[in-house]
C-alpha cells in the first residue's frame, strides 16, 4: 500500500511539473500552432484557481482532477515535440513558483455563467396566457 502511494504522489509531482512545463509550451514560438493550443487550454485549466466541477461535490468534483486533467496532460505532451518538452521541463523544474492562470480562471466563469444564464432561459416560467 505504500508503494503505490508513494508512485501516486511521484506522478502527481510530474503532472504538475509537466502542466508548468506545458504552460512554457504554448507561449513558445517553435512549438506548432496546434500543440500550443492545447497546451494553453491544458495549462490554463490547470493553473486556474477555480474547477469546472467543484471538488466539493462528492466522487465527481474530482474527476477533472483525476482523469480530465492527466488525459489533456498526456494529449498535449504528445503534440509537443520531444527535444522541446525536455526543455520546457527542465524550465519548469528549476521554477520556484508555480505560475497561475487568470485566463483559465476566467474561462471557467464564463461557462458557469453561460451555463447558467442557458438553465434560467430554459426553465423559466413563460406567463403566455
Amino acid at each position: 500500500m505504500k508503494a503505490w502511494l508513494e508512485t501516486a504522489k511521484s506522478r502527481a509531482r510530474d503532472i504538475k511539473l509537466d502542466v508548468v512545463a506545458l504552460w512554457f509550451a504554448a507561449r513558445d514560438p517553435r512549438v506548432p500552432w496546434f500543440a500550443k493550443f492545447v497546451a494553453g487550454m491544458v495549462a490554463a485549466y490547470a493553473l486556474s484557481p477555480i474547477d469546472l466541477i467543484p471538488d466539493f461535490i462528492p466522487v465527481v468534483g474530482y474527476i477533472d482532477d483525476l482523469i480530465i486533467v492527466p488525459l489533456g496532460v498526456i494529449l498535449a505532451i504528445r503534440l509537443v515535440p520531444p527535444p522541446l518538452m525536455d526543455e520546457f521541463r527542465a524550465r519548469a523544474a528549476a521554477l520556484e513558483k508555480q505560475p497561475q492562470s487568470r485566463m483559465g480562471m476566467f474561462f471557467v466563469v464564463a461557462l458557469w455563467l453561460a451555463l447558467a444564464a442557458l438553465l434560467i432561459w430554459a426553465f423559466w416560467p413563460t406567463h403566455a396566457k
